[in-house]
């Protein structure tokens, strides 16, 4: 268990978040609710000014279903991340997903995105 900036105790995110270098690697693990996308993406933005990190790989193979709010959340952090210097890829997204942002008409300018984690880490270094 973790606790926010409040003192108030959390339960760890369904993620995992390693660094590799100047990178942050993001494993989501499991569909995260609009609370948990929130505080990834702040735990994020505070590592990039801490850690001095250059790039963000997010990996959401895990995941079956991306709604229009953790995709709008992922663009939002992208844009952010950029802002303080750091690049957002986004690897694993499974074809029904795809699909399924595109139906929703969802754009994310900002994001670049790669097949899996190994083109993923060659866009960042690129």
């Amino acid at each position: 268990m973790t606790s926010d900036r409040t003192g108030s105790t959390l339960a760890p995110l369904p993620a995992s978040i390693l660094t590799q270098g100047p990178n942050l690697i993001v494993s989501i693990h499991a569909a995260l609710d609009d609370e948990q996308l929130v505080r990834l993406q702040r735990d994020l933005l505070d590592r990039v000014g801490s850690q001095r990190c250059h790039g963000i790989l997010i990996d959401v193979a895990a995941l079956d279903v991306l709604d229009s709010f953790a995709a709008h959340t992922l663009g939002n952090l992208a844009y952010m991340a950029r802002l303080r210097g750091a690049r957002t890829v986004v690897v694993g997204i499974a074809p029904d997903v795809a699909m399924a942002l595109v139906r929703l008409a969802v754009h994310l300018p900002l994001v670049q995105t790669a097949l899996d984690l190994e083109e993923g880490l060659q866009c960042l270094a690129s």
